[in-house]
């Protein structure tokens, strides 16, 4: 039911926070606040471009009443600005209005747009987030902005034509970052850096149905069905036909339509030997019993894999793998880019754990080293290596022996930070301790990587520097698999060997073991971490991940291998992932943050500066100082 209509005309109400305005100037709220402080309310909702203004008695329009102020601040900067806003405009609009200075420096920035702009709604959690074409008048009294800068779009261009209504035609509702039913693990954003905050508060004209308003949003990707369900009742389901009349103020979730694929019948029976299966039958040349048997195991592999593609999808999905990779060939082929990543492979080491393992690190900053946790997972306690374990860096080692052009430096016994959760473990080089035997007599730590982290793309190219086998350094190009194409990618791995039933069935068990549903969609780090096809395998564990501007997203950890003995001696692997940098900086700057660890904290800060995207980590983690 829409708010009543307020009793004196003129007094403007927040579109978020019904307030009720006494004789002596100060307010009430008669909501429950929503996420990031905002509440029901009673303003238009006007845009830049067209108003519509409705005369009053006397000719006067409602337009020129509008009336209400706001604040502003942006990320490490201490001060916050105050926006009298006196005309009907967006949220962005307002805020460049006022504030042109500060916007005429972030758009002298190369990769500057409006589209990589993320509003928060109020500063004490990171609660909510509103469109930049959110009607400014939307915005309570006092309530506190903060603009992000990223370094991607977040939300589509569109133009903000729109015809501006009183606030009682408009619809004011929530999106969960949390998906609901058949969608918790699904891409449900333009860009994951919306899942920072708990919402998406979302605004629509009454008699828009819900998917129109999400489409016109520009936040969310294309959804052909979907309905929502209330966050606190479940059970309360609105179909994406309906109209948006009634979900004022309230709270959702995005819940997906169940597909033919989701309606596969998996077996719950548990595996079954071929010598069990000739038993059951009576005979071993019953061969009918046992393959329904064993038939009945492999739908975990038609669901889990998609070994058996309908049609001819599987010669779809390869063509459209042979065009994949020739956009990478193209992309890091040329030479502006081939000269950077080589650069940048400078800091990339090999990582020597004595007597125990080989693998590889980069430079994070000054003299610390990046580099996977399940390296040292055996030779830590505490935080701290093992009496008799050494761990060496070897840089320069490009080239095979005899050349011995590398230098090597030797790691501190206590470790800057070691988390198995997520997979990392920082490491600080000693660089007065190299090696004697090295051709170069001297050599510096290079330069570290940090400063290039980013985002990771949702799609696209990559490409990964390291030392697999512990072998000289390499560079594969490859390239992301999304989310919903990881099972059809295992699937092409092992498409070849699909008429060999006893060995895929001993395969897919073998990667259920290894934990690759958790990978998969739906499973638990589907979203928590990226997929790619690389033949780096063991000893490029800890390899920087590239994109194709450059940048590092990922952090190189693991993959799902199987061997088939009788065909190969060598393993091969179905699918790798990498942890996004940015989830391991803002873990490292926490435990920082926790440990009172100030120094190497401000250190750390210094050395993120004109890195928006670490440095909003920090604010995220520590506010401003």
């Amino acid at each position: 039911m829409p708010p009543k209509t307020p009793k004196q005309p003129g007094h403007n109400r927040s579109f978020l926070n019904q307030e009720t305005v006494s004789p002596g100037g100060s307010s009430s709220s008669t909501e429950s606040p929503q996420p990031g402080g905002a509440t029901a309310s009673q303003m238009a909702a006007p845009s830049l471009v067209r108003v519509k203004q409705e005369e009053e008695d006397g000719g006067e329009s409602k337009l020129s009443r509008h009336s209400h102020h706001f604040k502003v601040k942006f990320p490490n900067d201490k001060f916050r600005y105050t926006i009298d806003c006196d005309q009907p405009h967006t949220v962005l609009d307002a805020i460049k209005l006022h504030l042109n200075e500060q916007f005429t420096k972030m758009e002298k920035r190369k990769n500057y747009s409006d589209e990589k702009i993320i509003i928060q709604l109020s500063d004490v959690v990171k609660q909510s987030i509103v469109a930049t074409h959110f009607p400014c008048s939307c915005i309570q009294n006092d309530e506190c902005l903060i603009v992000h800068f990223k370094n991607q779009e977040v939300e589509e261009p569109r133009s903000q034509d729109d015809e501006i209504l009183p606030r009682e035609q408009y619809s004011v509702f929530y999106i969960s970052k949390e998906g609901g039913e058949k969608a918790k693990k699904t891409t449900l954003f333009k860009n994951k850096t919306v899942k920072e905050f708990d919402y998406l508060c979302v605004y629509a004209k009454k008699g828009t149905t819900v998917k129109e308003a999400l489409e016109r949003d520009g936040r969310f990707v294309d959804f052909q069905d979907f309905k929502l369900s209330e966050d606190e009742n479940s059970k309360e389901h609105t179909l994406c036909t309906q109209k948006v009349d009634k979900l004022d103020q309230k709270k959702f979730k995005i819940c997906l339509e169940r597909r033919r694929s989701d309606k596969v019948q998996v077996s719950n029976k548990q595996p079954v030997s071929v010598n069990k299966a000739k038993d059951e039958s009576g005979s071993a040349g019953n061969a009918g019993t046992m393959n329904r048997r064993l038939s009945e195991q492999i739908q975990d592999l038609i669901k889990l894999m998609e070994i058996t593609l309908p049609g001819d999808s599987y010669q779809r999905a390869l063509e459209l793998k042979k065009e994949n990779f020739g956009k990478i060939q193209q992309s890091f082929s040329e030479v502006h880019r081939v000269r950077k990543l080589l650069q940048l492979g400078k800091s990339v080491c090999k990582l020597i754990v004595q007597d125990v393992c080989q693998g590889t690190g980069f430079v994070l900053f000054d003299r610390f080293i990046l580099t996977n946790a399940h390296l040292l997972n055996k030779r830590v306690e505490g935080n701290k290596l093992r009496e008799g374990t050494n761990v060496y860096a070897l840089f320069n080692y490009e080239e095979p022996e005899p050349h011995t052009d590398y230098h090597t430096f030797t790691a501190e016994k206590t470790l800057i930070d070691f988390d198995l959760k997520l997979g990392y473990a920082i490491l600080e080089l000693k660089p007065e301790d190299q090696k004697q035997n090295q051709a170069a007599e001297t050599a510096k730590i290079p330069p570290g990587l940090l400063s290039e982290f980013g985002p990771p793309p949702a799609n696209g190219e990559a490409c990964l520097i390291g030392h697999p086998a512990g072998e000289v350094k390499k560079i594969d190009p490859t390239c992301i698999i999304e989310i919903d194409n990881r099972g059809q990618a295992v699937g092409q791995q092992l498409h070849p060997y699909k008429d060999k039933l006893f060995v895929v069935q001993s395969v897919v068990e073998a990667l259920k073991q290894q934990g690759i549903e958790s990978t998969l969609e739906g499973g638990c780090k589907a979203d928590k971490v990226v997929t790619d096809n690389t033949f780096m395998y063991h000893g490029s564990s800890g390899s920087p991940v590239f994109d194709v501007g450059c940048r590092v997203f990922g952090l190189h950890t693991a993959g799902y291998c199987y061997g088939f003995p009788e065909i190969s001696e060598k393993k091969q692997s179905v699918i790798e992932f990498a942890q996004p940098v940015l989830t391991i900086f803002e873990s490292f700057v926490r435990n920082l943050h926790a440990s009172g660890n100030k120094e190497l904290l401000d250190r750390v800060e210094k050395a993120a500066e004109g890195n928006s995207d670490l440095q909003d980590a920090i604010q995220s983690v520590v506010g401003l100082r």
